[in-house]
């Protein structure tokens, strides 16, 4: 905490230190009245005819007027739109050099600005996670009963709150349904009632669910990380992050988790996080006029959301680096790892899980493992990684089917019935009645002498010492499994088969649902049945001299909850083929730093299978499906194309050019009423096409609507200059002309069309590319965006048989 605290002190006194050593010098802008030309967008008057926002030196980059530059020249997107990350991070530069030119408190207040809003996230994230926690775990203890003497108290509470335990799963303050629905006292009349109640109960979430997310906000269906990865891409989508999506998605989560349908809050937790960093970053100009500066902050939320998810800060921190983030300069990660840490506190202060720990599922053991189980655990992560591909193909296979049935064109109809049956199946095997997070800590413990549950029916005895004529138990001696044991081992396969038959069909609903739960109690549940089985085995040859001289105390030479726990990585990893970050979480979940080595064993393999059995997550393969503009720099083109391949597969009489030399305002508004690019190249002149620029629709939108506004003497014949040189060149009579040359781009990235495809896909995803213009010595030839590459990819793997190859 401490280092943390100095290098925040560091990064704001290295962005003081150039406030301090700017701030007294003269002032960048120059709007005195003796300037020879006036800007667009000044709001003096002018002293000349033309009215220019440009001049085309170099030197006079900054040479706007203030106005402008807080007013005109944020960034603007539509939606579905590609962010550019070049021009934002130069209008940032240029925001930066106005930013100098203002007071000192003001530089002052935007130096610290990106901890402020960091810290705000943290705050929040904690808190919202904390309150969908304590509401999540009241109400599916609703589903059986409620407590008698304080309604709001969940079984747990109210059990421990003077009252005689009687079983496992029920006391003397807590009431059932059926001792409220029925007097009798059979045993069959009861099941009966509660098991109804436990299915209408939790059905009656489920659609409670479907119709707010439908009506108030359909964008808060799903886990919200292909589309959150999307965004910090630099896709556009307007409203995923909104404040109804946020609160829509909060009060979703709660009534998911209680209807019992297999799904997890935590990976959803990104997208509430992100959501509060949209939210409240508007406080702060500097990021929200600028959407890459943005990116940052919502990468920091991302790594909130997954630390107050699991209870693991660092973890949060790695998956955003890993999984989410597309840019992740240094400075985000030290503040990721700050609104982690926030976020964090926040939640172990709240207490939700009633532990005194921010761990999700802490484990209280810490005996060493061996070397021979090394081979299970290999085991383990080949069946993760098979698992994972299997789940993947079949979720995706269903995600398309369900848009051609009737069923899947009726969500509300289609939660329904899948709430029913996953509660009328769930109810009859006590390892998919409860719910996955207490199920996953049970599996994740180890058994102990006064343990009476199933998992722990084994024949076993206590050694007994003497201490100065006193009997003291020392040790268990442990003996063949009994009957409960394996009722449980065989209930555990079911509930495995059972939660991944479910998850593929609940996966992609229209309600909130994330995938890290199931996945991990999927996992745990064959983790801990291999564990038995390697304890049997270690049983029946207890006396073999390589098992005496490697456990010379059976009673922990298997530990059946470590098995859980690598089974549980594996499956997680299989499916969503997160590796570093996962390790990370799941130390920091469980507390079980001493078992990270078997847990990176059991993850890389199951990495290794699944990629080889289907290459990329669930993540990515929905993000496919959805035909989302995402180019993942982490996969390698090996294809020979070319750039004129994917131009020529564009129609050339679609290119829209603009010409330098002798466009007028009507020509401009026809152009953007007879057309939806979202930019147009700038030529000298049509007939040769050589490139001087490019502008995008946005900024030429805002420059004719500013051009309109402040100048009541423009008509459509109004000639448009995009350099002072060519207006000064055209000093002409005629009607006032009007230079655009603040809002062109007059350095476009342009290639040659022999350029491999190869080398434009790195330029698009290591410099955030949003288009590319394709030149033969100056001239233009034609222009490719993202979604030209992402199509022509698609073409290339239908071509080749569906193989990926790159």
């Amino acid at each position: 905490f401490t280092t943390l605290l100095y290098t925040i002190k560091f990064e704001i006194g290295m962005e003081l230190r150039g406030i301090l050593d700017d701030g007294f010098r003269e002032p960048l802008l120059d709007d005195s009245p003796e300037t020879p030309h006036t800007f667009l967008g000044n709001r003096g008057g002018s002293s000349s005819p033309y009215l220019g926002v440009d001049d085309d030196d170099d030197d006079d980059e900054g040479s706007i007027v203030s106005d402008i530059i807080a007013d005109d020249i944020g960034t603007a997107y539509d939606d579905f739109q590609t962010v550019d990350w070049l021009r934002d991070q130069a209008r940032d530069r240029t925001r930066h050099k106005h930013t100098m030119s203002q007071g000192f408190l003001y530089r002052c207040g935007d130096a610290v600005s990106g901890w402020m809003v960091v810290f705000i996230i943290g705050l929040l994230s904690g808190l919202f996670a904390g309150i969908i926690e304590i509401g999540a775990k009241w109400l599916i203890d609703v589903r059986e009963g409620y407590c008698g003497e304080k309604w709001f108290l969940d079984k747990e509470a109210c059990c421990w709150s003077n009252s005689t335990v009687i079983s496992e799963d029920y006391c003397t303050n807590w009431i059932r349904w059926s001792d409220v629905l029925s007097g009798s006292n059979q045993s069959a009349v009861r099941y009966v009632i509660n098991y109804f109640t436990y299915v209408a109960i939790g059905t009656g979430f489920a659609t409670l669910t479907v119709i707010f997310v439908m009506i108030i906000a359909p964008y808060a269906s799903g886990s919200g990380i292909p589309e959150v990865k999307t965004i910090l891409s630099g896709f556009i989508i307007r409203g995923y992050l909104g404040l109804s999506t946020l609160m829509t998605k909060s009060v979703g989560l709660i009534l998911c988790v209680a209807s019992g349908l297999s799904l997890g809050k935590e990976g959803p937790m990104v997208h509430v996080a992100c959501c509060i960093g949209n939210v409240f970053v508007r406080l702060f100009p500097k990021f929200t006029k600028n959407e890459a500066r943005k990116r940052e902050v919502l990468s920091a939320a991302a790594a909130a959301g997954v630390s107050v998810a699991f209870g693991a800060p660092l973890g949060g921190v790695l998956f955003s680096l890993e999984e989410v983030s597309y840019y992740f300069p240094h400075k985000t990660l030290w503040r990721s790892f700050f609104g982690a840490m926030v976020a964090c506190v926040v939640l172990q202060s709240l207490n939700p899980y009633s532990t005194g720990q921010s761990a999700l599922f802490y484990i209280e053991y810490d005996y060493a493992w061996h070397f021979f189980e090394l081979v299970p655990f290999l085991i383990l992560g080949c069946i993760g990684g098979v698992l994972g591909a299997i789940f993947i193909k079949c979720n995706i296979y269903w995600c398309i089917k369900r848009k051609t049935t009737r069923l899947g064109q009726h969500p509300f109809i289609e939660v329904a019935v899948v709430a029913f049956i996953t509660g009328v199946i769930s109810f009859v095997n006590p390892y998919t009645r409860k719910s996955t997070a207490g199920l996953i800590k049970e599996l994740f413990s180890v058994c102990e002498w006064e343990d009476n549950s199933n998992l722990c029916d084994y024949n076993f005895t206590l050694k007994y010492v003497t201490n100065n004529g006193t009997e003291l138990a020392s040790n268990i001696a442990w003996g063949p499994p009994l009957s409960g044991l394996k009722t449980a081992i065989w209930q555990l396969v079911m509930a495995a088969i059972v939660k991944s038959v479910i998850t593929v069909f609940t996966f992609g609903l229209k309600v909130p649902a994330g995938l890290f739960i199931p996945s991990l109690a999927v996992g745990a549940c064959l983790g801990r049945v291999v564990g038995e089985l390697v304890q049997y085995i270690t049983y029946l040859n207890r006396d073999s001299p390589f098992l005496t001289g490697i456990c010379p105390d059976m009673s922990v030479c298997t530990l059946t909850g470590l098995y859980a726990m690598v089974g549980a990585a594996a499956v997680l990893s299989g499916v969503t083929r997160m590796t570093v970050s996962l390790v990370v979480i799941m130390f920091e979940l469980t507390g079980g730093i001493t078992y990270i080595v078997p847990i990176m064993v059991a993850v890389m393999t199951a990495k290794w299978v699944g990629d080889y059995i289907t290459p990329g997550g669930i993540y990515d393969a929905h993000i496919t499906i959805n035909g989302y503009p995402y180019l993942d720099g982490k996969d390698r083109f090996m294809h020979t194309s070319v750039c004129e391949d994917v131009v020529h597969s564009k129609r050339s009489k679609d290119l829209k050019t603009v010409n330098a030399s002798s466009v007028t305002i009507g020509d401009l508004e026809m152009l953007l009423e007879s057309t939806t690019y979202h930019g147009f190249p700038i030529v000298a002149d049509q007939e040769f096409n050589v490139v001087v620029g490019y502008i995008g629709r946005n900024d030429l939108v805002r420059a004719l609507k500013c051009a309109r506004d402040r100048h009541i003497d423009l008509v459509n014949a109004s000639r448009v200059y995009f350099s002072d040189a060519l207006q000064r060149s055209n000093t002409g009579g005629g009607p006032i002309s009007v230079s655009f040359g603040k809002f062109v781009n007059h350095d476009p990235i342009c290639i040659e069309p022999k350029t491999p495809l190869a080398h434009t896909i790195d330029m698009f995803t290591k410099l955030g590319l949003s288009q590319v213009l394709v030149t033969h010595r100056g001239k233009l030839k034609g222009i490719i965006t993202r979604k030209d590459v992402l199509r022509h990819v698609d073409h290339l793997k239908i071509s080749c048989n569906g193989h990926m190859l790159y």
